[in-house]
């Protein structure tokens, strides 16, 4: 990684990505107050040159300082550190060097979460909703047919079931949540997609979820949506050696940095 000089340096080095790295120290040092309040962070090109890193693991680095709400950028003025603010941005820790362990943390998470709103949405779906959810139950399948990894049509599918939940915040949290959920199901559904018995399991938990829904019967979906989670961690257990090749865990690997292609 090249020589960092400054507090710190010896603890982060020892685990996570580049940008996991320049991130701690950077973060180390604001709160050590070597970058005091409205002090003005180093060029992008001085940080490359003192981390010996890319431009783009320093821009990622200060991406997640920005979304802290830690420092805050204005044209002509670089990047200064901003006051403290009570209201801290949510965020999620899954920097794991284990690709299924990080895939199996955000099946984990979605249990909660999705068992409740799909009962949530039983119980206050209205009739436009309820047609919304069954549409985009079947383009799963339409895009499953087409040879397409069906993702988008995943995600619209219970996006659809949060939107009829009647609480907005399921909404909002499914939405802030969709940079780690779009990388996981690419995982799970690719794994299932090599195995009838799989998919046939999916299609049938969806269509549980979905009836449940439509009839208004929110235990029955809290239990089918529930299902759905377990059996998805299932699946990922129980994925063939050959699946785990190096090109999916660099897919996995995107949940500890949403959205990197490298």
């Amino acid at each position: 990684m090249g020589d960092m000089h400054g507090p710190g340096i010896e603890k982060v080095q020892k685990s996570g990505t580049l940008a996991d790295q320049v991130t701690d120290v950077l973060l180390h040092e604001i709160q050590e107050n070597k970058f005091p309040v409205h002090s003005r962070l180093p060029s992008e090109a001085e940080l490359t040159k003192r981390f010996g890193v890319s431009r783009t693991v320093i821009r990622e680095a200060v991406s997640r300082l920005k979304s802290e709400g830690l420092v805050g950028s204005r044209r002509g003025s670089g990047t200064r550190v901003l006051e403290a603010n009570i209201a801290k941005p949510f965020r999620l820790d899954v920097n794991l060097q284990d690709s299924v362990l990080a895939v199996l943390r955000v099946i984990e998470l979605r249990r909660g979460v999705e068992a409740e709103m799909a009962a949530l949405a039983a119980e206050r779906r209205t009739s436009a909703q309820n047609s919304r959810i069954k549409k985009a139950f079947d383009n799963i399948r339409k895009a499953e047919i087409e040879g397409r990894d069906g993702v988008d049509e995943d995600v619209a599918f219970h996006t659809a079931i949060s939107q009829a939940s009647g609480n907005p915040l399921y909404t909002s949290l499914l939405s802030f949540l969709s940079q780690y959920l779009r990388t996981a199901m690419h995982v799970t559904r690719t794994n299932e997609a090599q195995r009838q018995d799989f998919s046939r399991q999916v299609h049938s938990e969806h269509a549980a979820i979905m009836k449940a829904i439509s009839r208004k019967d929110p235990a029955a979906a809290r239990a089918a949506a529930l299902h759905h989670m377990e059996n998805a961690a299932i699946r990922i257990k129980a994925a063939d050696a050959t699946f785990w090749t190096p090109d999916m865990g660099k897919v996995a690997q995107r949940l500890i940095i949403p959205g990197d292609t490298r």
